[in-house]
């Protein structure tokens, strides 16, 4: 027989014949009402993981992951607020189902369910996923979650006192309320999850308000390897700056006392705590998995027995708070109940097209205040000598800080992190200044963690901010990009559009560094930002475009709540030549601040009809040197600069080579996996002329004097050019 009808069967028998398990008597706060409504939700919790398995057994349903054994989460539910934001283990159905009681009007046997049915009228995902999640619980969805959501709990956590000290428009949590955040023991020791405690540690050490309720769920065994007995308790109970409490998670009274005094602490300290309840898993990990292929069978019926629904019986009755006829009776009503409305649920329609499957990669705009822009009193205090400069052209990184600056004085809500950002200014000047023109408070730096920054970023985004974290470099990035893709991109996706990321990751990248460098501090490889859906990638060339097209995408994530990644080319960042020595020609005057750059629109420098060269960043500037000897063979060429690498500007690209005999791409990224390999799809599909590509080896990059030897040169741009030129 299938466990979970061996389970079922066995409370059943023994409720009917009084064969309940020994424990403690029920103790603490918890009073008679809310011990029934507790036990509703977790039968209710119950019954929904039953019918998930035999919606899924019929075919009516695509996914099974049960919260069965950790229905003690209902009462953890029961003593916090239902405006604390929850970021929810993937078995804590008892802990929505009781939150759900404490907010009028819903109905969420039959919104669960039609989750588990993938209806395009499921209310969180539309569909897309079995999730977790709920707008008017306060429920960001999370799937499969590996520790992947403790990050940004840290960070929304952080965002509640920010929010005091500079309201942003679109604050979401209310000033007293605290985060939670639960996970499983096995994922505790997940690097992602070790990095968030170990954050939030450090941030409360140093007395930064950090209203966070870390909540392990110890069931001893991810899938089907054992957690060490004791090991949970031996690795947190004495961490400084983390609050050690625990509980026993088949004890529904105790639960709720411990969980009370965690987060009356949290709330009254505005620190963070480490919740760590003991449970049981029942019916193994998910789906068809049989616990008893890794389990002896004594294993498996002796955590059956310990079912905390007869735990919860045995209390109830023992409280004086309900008979053990009439727990049976909720029970099997609540079973009968919860067939009844899977039997509609299963009708209901799903998505069909890809275009409804794709429907919410895209986050809906939202409607925000306009902006007069800061007084002029207001940015001579901010720029200080430095708006005498701005009649003078400037390198990109002064640019860049420029734009900044004049950002986060029109935009109270955006806030920069990153390791070294404040004090330092950045690796390179970026932002050198802005800590003392804005404070601590929006220019953070944090610690070196960068799964811990971009947290950080989103976290914030949950509540109203416009977060700018910096990743110092482009090949710090890979320790921590699951932060995008597994979670930043993926909310509005999973939320239907009803939770969103919206932010600026900046990032110092690419090649062509001199004298400092390597694999580690030059990486020319961008292929895992391009393959996020709904991600916007933003590269400049130089410190005019690179200020306009930062104001667009601050405006992105603003107004239309995208998710952006502005690329800097770290060997620009100084530039000033192009051709010659002091010939001053890469330098720029500072745009007025109405100037952007759209999103989609390339740059197009001369009109030849010979030769369009196609690149971006380091390549154009290349090229532009290139350009020059190609003139002087005879070779009328145009060079186009991309702006936008993904999603890539296809109609502003073919437009832009329009009239010229031939294409030359020229990408500065790998071989493989690279820009170019899009654009020769490209111009592949929409054109009929002749086009080559030159791109980077498919190689590492080296310090010293080969630091350039594996990507494009202007004379290798030249070459080709004229190969080009010459097949035909």
């Amino acid at each position: 027989m299938d466990r979970a009808e061996i389970v079922h069967e066995n409370f059943l028998r023994r409720v009917a014949a009084g064969d309940l398990p020994s424990g403690a008597a029920p103790s603490g706060p918890l009073n008679a009402h809310g011990a029934v409504a507790i036990f509703r939700a977790s039968c209710l919790s119950r019954a929904l993981d039953r019918q998930s398995r035999a919606m899924q057994k019929a075919g009516q349903g695509f996914y099974t992951i049960g919260s069965s054994g950790h229905e003690g989460l209902a009462a953890v539910a029961a003593a916090l607020r239902p405006t604390d934001m929850a970021f929810l283990h993937y078995r804590d159905a008892a802990f929505q189902i009781a939150r759900a009681g404490q907010v009028p009007g819903q109905s969420i046997a039959w919104d669960m369910l039609l989750s588990f049915a993938s209806s395009s009228e499921d209310p969180i995902s539309g569909g897309r996923h079995k999730v977790l999640g709920s707008k008017s619980l306060s429920i960001p969805p999370q799937t499969s979650t590996i520790a992947s959501h403790l990050p940004k709990a840290v960070g929304a956590a952080y965002s509640i006192g920010a929010a005091k000290r500079h309201r942003p428009e679109h604050q979401e949590l209310p000033d007293e309320s605290i985060v939670y955040c639960s996970f499983g023991d096995a994922s505790a020791n997940h690097s992602t999850a070790q990095g968030a405690f170990n954050t939030a540690a450090w941030t409360s050490f140093q007395s930064i308000p950090l209203p966070l309720l870390f909540v392990c769920e110890d069931n001893g065994i991810g899938i089907s390897t054992k957690t060490p007995e004791g090991w949970i308790a031996a690795s947190f109970a004495h961490r400084p700056g983390l609050k050690y409490f625990a509980c026993n998670g088949l004890d529904i009274y105790e639960s709720f006392r411990v969980a009370s005094e965690a987060a009356a602490y949290v709330r009254s300290r505005k620190k963070p705590a480490f919740l760590h309840i003991g449970t049981v898993r029942l019916y193994g990990h998910a789906g068809a998995d049989v616990p008893t292929t890794y389990l002896s069978r004594e294993e498996v019926e002796a955590e059956e027995a310990n079912d905390p629904l007869l735990h919860s019986v045995r209390l109830l009755e023992a409280a004086g708070a309900l008979a053990p006829a009439d727990a049976l009776a909720i029970y099997k009503e609540t079973c009968a109940r919860v067939a009844r409305v899977a039997s509609e649920a299963v009708s209901r329609p799903r998505l069909k097209t890809a275009g409804d499957v794709m429907a919410s990669l895209i986050p809906p705009k939202r409607v925000c205040r306009p902006t007069n822009g800061p007084t002029e009193e207001a940015r001579a205090a901010a720029f200080g000598g430095d708006l005498k400069a701005m009649d003078e052209p400037q390198i990109m990184s002064r640019l860049i800080n420029w734009a900044l600056t004049d950002l986060m004085l029109e935009h109270p809500e955006i806030a920069l992190m990153g390791e070294d950002v404040g004090r330092k200014g950045g690796v390179y000047g970026v932002t050198q200044k802005l800590i003392h023109r804005f404070g601590p408070d929006r220019v953070i730096d944090t610690l070196l963690d960068e799964q811990s920054i971009l947290g950080l970023g989103i976290g914030m985004a949950q509540n109203g901010f416009v977060p700018v974290p910096e990743i110092q470099f482009l090949a710090y990035l890979h320790n921590a990009e699951d932060q995008l893709r597994g979670e930043a991109a993926t909310l509005p996706f999973f939320s239907n559009g009803q939770y969103t990321n919206p932010m600026v990751v900046r990032i110092a990248g690419l090649g062509y560094q001199k004298g400092f460098g390597g694999h580690f501090h030059n990486d020319n490889s961008v292929a895992v930002l391009r393959d996020i859906p709904g991600l916007i990638l933003a590269c400049p060339s130089n410190g005019a475009d690179a200020a306009m097209m930062l104001r667009e995408c601050l405006r992105l994530a603003r107004e239309e709540q995208r998710l952006v990644v502005f690329l800097e080319p770290i060997a620009l960042y100084p530039m000033r030549d192009l051709h010659g020595d002091k010939d001053g020609s890469w330098m720029r005057l500072y745009p007025a601040r109405n100037e952007v750059i759209p999103f989609g629109e390339v740059g197009v420098h001369g009109t030849g009809t010979d030769l369009a060269i196609v690149s971006f960043a380091n390549g154009y500037y290349l090229s532009r040197q290139a350009e020059k000897r190609l003139a002087e063979a005879g070779v009328n060429a145009r060079v186009i600069d991309m702006r936008w690498l993904s999603p890539l500007p296809a109609d502003a690209l073919i437009e832009a080579v329009r009239g010229a005999k031939r294409t030359l791409i020229v990408d500065e990224t790998r071989r493989t996996g690279g820009i170019a390999e899009a654009l020769m799809a490209l111009f592949s599909e929409r054109t009929d002329v002749p086009h080559a590509r030159i791109t980077a080896h498919d190689s590492f990059i080296a310090t010293g004097p080969a630091y350039a030897a594996t990507m494009p040169s202007a004379d290798a741009i030249f070459d080709a050019a004229m190969t080009l030129m010459r097949a035909t």
